[in-house]
């Protein structure tokens, strides 16, 4: 997990296309799926680990 791409095809792998049209809704909106998928046991930690820090650094570069 390197990039918001990276996030959103494996959240495409479960399908699930996330697109409001607003970017910081978009990426909040990402950020619970993956904590749902993680919940259920269908992502590894260290996926989850990745993807919601890789969302969190991207929401805040927009709160600026």
């Amino acid at each position: 997990m390197n990039t918001i791409y990276d996030v959103q095809q494996l959240l495409k792998k479960f399908g699930t296309i996330i697109y409001i049209g607003d970017r910081l809704s978009d990426l909040e909106l990402m950020e619970e799926e993956v904590k749902q998928l993680h919940q259920s046991g269908l992502i590894e930690l260290k996926d989850y680990q990745m993807t919601i820090l890789l969302l969190r650094q991207e929401i805040q570069k927009l709160k600026r």
